[in-house]
This record gives C-alpha cells, sequence and structure tokens, in this order.
C-alpha cells in the first residue's frame, strides 16, 4: 500500500483507517504491467485504483475484497524477473 496523500489525514472516512479493499483486480499468474491498476480501495468517499509500481508475474494476493488495510500493507507479491 503507497502512502496516503495528505488530505487523508484530516478526512473523516480515511484518516480513521476506514480504508477497504472495494475490487481485487488480479490473481496468481497474472502477467501485469506497471501502473495497470491491481487494487480499487473504497474508502466511503471516494474509489481509488492502486496501480502495480513494476512490470511483472503475480506470485500472490495478500489481500481480499472487503478487508481493510493500512499504509504501508503489502498487498501483492509481484516477480520482475
Amino acid at each position: 500500500m503507497p502512502r496516503y496523500p495528505e488530505c487523508w489525514d484530516t478526512c473523516g472516512s480515511c484518516g480513521n483507517g476506514e480504508v477497504m479493499v472495494e475490487t481485487v483486480h488480479v490473481k496468481p499468474g497474472d502477467r501485469i504491467r506497471a501502473d495497470e491498476p491491481l487494487i480499487t480501495l473504497e474508502t466511503g468517499k471516494v474509489a481509488l485504483d492502486i496501480p502495480s509500481p513494476h512490470e511483472g508475474t503475480v506470485i500472490e494476493v495478500l489481500v481480499t475484497e472487503g478487508e481493510a488495510v493500512a499504509e504501508g500493507q503489502l498487498i501483492v507479491t509481484v516477480s520482475t524477473t
């Protein structure tokens, strides 16, 4: 999980840690490109796609739909080789 935007520190939904996984877009074995969405988050106010920082193959998805996630949490393992 990337660092939350600064504005989220003061937002009622985002600032209190209630950031949920709305949709998981990848599964193990999927080939992905850099910037391709891995998951979509729902804060109660906005949906936000979290993109892959790298191109590669998804090894493991560590979150599920409906799960709360925290800043810095590992969400997907990607092999770049």
